[in-house]
């Protein structure tokens, strides 16, 4: 099967820049970039995609088998980079995309140049001294709701998520993503990414690498972005005047410096 079309490639921006990869996060596809993508594209080579199951994927590749572990997204990020023969990549990953990441670029480090992540959880389960932000019977609720009514779990996760109560309308564009997504391969999905545990990952990454959180986040508390911090050897941690786990829609002018300023800076 052609990867650009199973994985909805879209490429976009400078031809001569540097290639910049943006990964979308659970329920999401590559439209919920679109307040940063023109300040990214203007200093660099855009690609996007929609992971298999998401967006506008092609819904044949869909393998229960292969989705169920974040070890299959991080498979789809590494042949579209083949298939592109992208090298020098920034990742920017958003949420669990920012795991998928470290997966990736951890496997084939020599095709990225830089990673991003963008309000990051190795693990949302508390364990012991580790804070992930949700116990795990918080966790087992969660997907038991999910299970037994998606689009009503949707409506009803969209608010936590997006934390902006002033800002209603922010939430319509995370609505309708979640909603275009189909329940059963949803249902994979979310167990892929909130059962997850990739502490032991973090450490393994060697390219240069940028946190970024939101100050007020219940998905991925600050605690979280510390703990990232400090297992990734040489990484830095940038706090943005944000509320939410979608700082792409809240505060799209942030978190498009964020990017760019990472992007053009050298060094790392």
């Amino acid at each position: 099967m052609d990867v650009r079309t199973r994985n909805h490639v879209t490429v976009t921006g400078r031809r001569d820049g540097p290639t910049v990869m943006l990964a979308h996060g659970f329920g999401c596809d590559q439209n919920l970039w679109h307040l940063v993508t023109p300040e990214v594209a203007a200093v660099s080579r855009v690609v996007m995609f929609d992971y298999v199951g998401s967006g506008r994927s092609d819904p044949t590749a869909w393998s229960e088998e292969r989705y169920s572990t974040l070890d299959g997204y991080a498979d789809d990020v590494l042949e579209i980079c083949r298939e592109l023969d992208l090298h020098d990549v920034v990742f920017v990953g958003h949420s669990v995309s920012a795991i998928i990441g470290v997966l990736a670029v951890v496997r084939e480090p020599e095709r990225f140049s830089k990673l991003l992540l963008l309000v990051p959880s190795p693990r949302y389960i508390d364990d012991e001294e580790y804070r992930g932000g949700f116990t795990r019977a918080d966790i087992d609720e969660l997907l038991e709701s999910l299970d037994s009514n998606y689009l009503g779990w949707s409506t009803s996760m969209v608010p936590v998520i997006m934390n902006n109560p002033d800002r209603p309308d922010l939430g319509s564009e995370l609505i309708d993503s979640l909603a275009r997504v189909d329940p059963r391969k949803a249902a994979v999905f979310a167990r892929a990414t909130f059962l997850s545990d990739n502490r032991s990952d973090l450490g393994k990454v060697t390219v240069p690498t940028l946190i970024v959180e939101s100050a007020i986040d219940v998905i991925a508390p600050r605690e979280v972005g510390a703990f990232v911090h400090a297992s990734i050897p040489g990484s830095r941690l940038v706090t943005l005047d944000s509320m939410g786990h979608c700082p792409q829609l809240s505060d799209p002018e942030q978190t498009a410096e964020a990017i760019t300023s990472f992007v053009t800076e050298s060094g790392g």
